[in-house]
């Protein structure tokens, strides 16, 4: 058990920006259920309520759940680095199950009303950010979580592991906004311009998606919140530089 002497001090508006992105994730997550159970009937996944199933599932899975993912080497600094890995893995692993729900969802019922499928830009998007996404976990499963990866090979991807998690989120959050604008379009039409309820609750919606992207990758940018190497990890470097051609796992 670490000593209460070895234990990294949290910056003091960390915590602040922290619980605000919870908040705003969690608003976001509510609105979305809102819009769809007010304006659009709720959700079903038999019936023209399936479609509902798509947007709810992207915004638990691809905007909260990946934005908490990303969070996690903030919020966990005196964990073990093993253990934040997990945590940091898992997270990832239930917002891809819940968003490949969504996607089932929309492709089955465009299947069953004989839409059409990837036309749109939302959708152009959409499959980028999916494969991307999949991909990104995969690739990071192979190199920080299954045994075998050196800690050079480690040290030279970090780098584009970070660049590439951030990108998608951000990507994510953009497609989140141009699915919403497509699905306002598509179900209102001219009533838009009009100010009615539903298009103001979505627009609502959509600048707190933004905002919530925005207060994640601030986070996230923040070079003095990034958690730094705990006493074991420098001490295996240490070790292992000692080994081999000076090697070491930074923190991420």
């Amino acid at each position: 058990m670490e000593s209460g002497a070895s234990l990294v001090s949290t910056p003091g508006t960390l915590p602040c920006y922290v619980a605000f992105s919870q908040l705003l994730g969690l608003t976001v997550v509510t609105m979305t259920g809102a819009w769809l159970g007010l304006y659009r009937g709720g959700i079903a996944w038999e019936g023209a309520l399936q479609f509902n199933v798509h947007p709810l599932c992207m915004v638990i899975g691809l905007i909260f759940l990946q934005g908490d993912a990303l969070l996690v080497y903030r919020v966990f600094r005196n964990e073990a680095k093993r253990t934040t890995k997990v945590l940091h893995g898992l997270l990832h692993v239930f917002a891809f199950v819940i968003a490949l729900v969504g996607l089932v969802a929309v492709f089955d019922y465009h299947k069953k009303e004989g839409y059409a499928d990837l036309y749109s830009l939302h959708s152009w998007f959409g499959i980028l950010v999916f494969v991307l996404y999949f991909v990104q976990w995969l690739v990071g499963f192979s190199f920080f979580l299954f045994p075998g990866a050196s800690f050079s090979l480690r040290s030279r991807y970090r780098p584009q592991h970070i660049f590439f998690g951030a990108t998608i989120f951000l990507l994510s959050v953009v497609t989140a906004l141009l699915g919403l604008k497509e699905a306002l379009l598509f179900e209102l039409g001219a009533k838009y311009s009009k100010f009615v309820p539903e298009g103001v609750l979505a627009n609502l919606l959509g600048l707190l998606l933004a905002c919530f992207g925005a207060t994640v990758l601030y986070i996230l940018t923040r070079a003095d919140w990034k958690r730094p190497a705990q006493a074991e990890e420098q001490a295996l470097s240490m070790d292992f530089k000692t080994l081999t051609e000076g090697d070491s796992p930074s923190s991420q």
